[in-house]
């Protein structure tokens, strides 16, 4: 390249033949060459310094198809590495668009500051030349002389990717998008051409949610699946240890870390603790249970999930499962959570226990309304009522629940309704939630046989403590089976207490 740089003519030439080899680039593939011919950045030390591949690099480039999913620890290069990737095919092709989407303003800003140094690098004649804009605003880079675009996105943007024909698309930080992850995703893929290129990355952030979803379903969708551990970047090194222990000796062994690795991983336990695995990744299942932020016991949540069948007695389209029916001389609870009910509101749910067991027996969770909800917990009450023995009808009357409680007053009445100073329902305060959360998951670790829903256990690992102090769920989940089911067993504790007092009495 000349000091001048290249004419558009050759810069077209260079885009056609983009991921193929040139006599000019001597055999190595031409995306490379652009690469570190072109591009600058700021490095580490906060120079500029042309793009050289580090090794995470390297092996994206090595292993990239026209669709990627990439699981990463922190702080890696590879949004550089992509933006650049994507800003050269921008500029050497006619008609294309390139969007990254960002998960915060702050970031998209970041990565519009790098795009904007791509193009402040280039030789001045390229500049004023071919590669003139004509608009350069935040967030967005327009080169007439090509009809080609670049464009840097939040997900927080509402019609982000609406109206937009995009070729090239980069979706970073997607398991910490705000609002409906999902929803904005497919409006994104919307946008791409068929034959386009995509490529999702992310840290993980917990077991569940739009990202983590699309992490499991990869292969069968055609995705590459791309996992970076934090040993593959050179960087993160420090004082060696060599008092190793077992796990640390299992990791030098299996991926040739060096004692300079450990120490700095030991830096890692030391400042992360719980959120290590999750922001520094080892593992690619590890890292999205390993969040440090869920209410449940994750080892127990996961030895639970793997031991639970499948459902098999439903009913009503697969909203109600039965896991054990209706038997004599049992006592049974039923409690519900209303939820905001409704087609668009959030999910009711309602939970079966026996009384002396404490198992789960039956589990509805479905958008319904008051008076839908009422008729659904009565029939299921009734259900497991037995010969003198009608189950015990437990609605949390916090929000709609006093809808629920209106209905059953009025129009669908139930005979043995939960109270508690002379007030039906049951109330769930500031107080009292995190106790019956804490009770509940000290009830998987002990006796995890009582959990029989594979819904109401994968509602438990996106039950998160929020950064307010408040726990519920993760955004984009739900976790009314969860409420539920807690709501059964605080009951159930207090009836059973109430009883070894009234024998003490007696």
């Amino acid at each position: 390249m000349s000091k001048d740089g290249y004419e558009l003519e050759e810069l077209l030439g260079f885009g056609r033949i983009f991921d193929g080899t040139s006599d000019e680039t001597n055999g190595e593939i031409v995306s490379g060459w652009l690469t570190h011919e072109l591009l600058r950045i700021r490095d580490r030390g906060g120079k500029e310094s042309p793009l050289i591949a580090n090794p995470v690099q390297v092996e994206f480039a090595r292993r990239r198809q026209r669709q990627n999913i990439v699981v990463k620890a922190r702080q890696m290069g590879l949004t550089t590495w992509i933006a650049g990737r994507f800003f050269l095919r921008t500029i050497t092709a006619r008609g294309v668009l390139t969007v990254q989407v960002a998960h915060t303003r702050e970031a998209a800003q970041s990565i519009f500051r790098m795009v904007q140094r791509f193009w402040e690098c280039l030789p001045e004649p390229m500049r004023k030349g071919c590669l003139k804009r004509s608009r350069a605003n935040v967030g967005q880079m327009v080169f007439p002389e090509l009809d080609s675009e670049f464009r840097v996105l939040t997900a927080s943007d509402e019609n982000a990717g609406r109206g937009l024909t995009v070729q090239n698309m980069h979706l970073s930080e997607v398991s910490r998008w705000p609002g409906d992850a999902a929803a904005t995703l497919a409006g994104m893929r919307a946008a791409l051409i068929p034959g386009g290129e995509l490529v999702l990355e992310s840290t993980p952030n917990g077991a569940y949610g739009c990202f983590y979803e699309e992490w499991l379903q990869a292969e069968e969708n055609g995705v590459a699946k791309h996992f970076f551990p934090w040993w593959m970047e050179p960087a993160y090194v420090s004082a060696e240890v060599t008092d190793l222990r077992e796990d640390e000796l299992e990791l030098m062994e299996e991926h040739g870390l060096s004692y300079a690795q450990l120490g700095f991983r030991r830096e890692l336990l030391q400042n992360y603790r719980g959120l290590c695995v999750q922001e520094f990744a080892e593992d690619a299942e590890l890292c999205f249970r390993s969040t440090g932020e869920c209410c449940f016991d994750m080892d127990a949540l996961e030895a639970r999930l793997k031991a639970v069948e499948e459902t098999k007695g439903t009913r009503h389209g697969g909203r109600l499962h039965i896991f054990l029916p209706a038997q004599p001389d049992r006592k049974y609870i039923v409690a519900l959570d209303p939820a905001g009910g409704g087609s668009d509101g959030d999910y009711a749910a309602v939970q079966v226990i026996d009384m002396e067991s404490g198992v789960q027996c039956a589990e509805l969770q479905q958008r319904l309304r008051p008076s839908e909800l009422t008729r659904a917990a009565v029939a299921l009450a009734r259900e497991y009522s037995t010969p003198g023995q009608p189950a015990l009808l437990v609605v949390e009357r916090n929000n709609h629940g006093h809808g629920v409680l209106a209905h059953l007053e009025k129009g669908e009445p139930y005979d043995n309704i939960y109270g508690s100073n002379g007030v039906p329902g049951w109330l769930t305060t500031s107080s009292s939630k995190p106790v019956i959360v804490n009770d509940l998951d000290a009830l998987l670790g002990a006796e995890p046989e009582l959990f029989r829903s594979k819904r109401l256990l994968e509602e438990c690992r996106t039950f998160v403590t929020h950064a307010n102090g408040r726990s519920g769920a993760a955004n984009g989940a739900h976790d009314d089976c969860v409420m539920a089911f807690a709501i059964a067993q605080a009951v159930r504790k207090e009836l059973l207490q109430r009883g070894k007092r009234g024998m003490r009495a007696a």
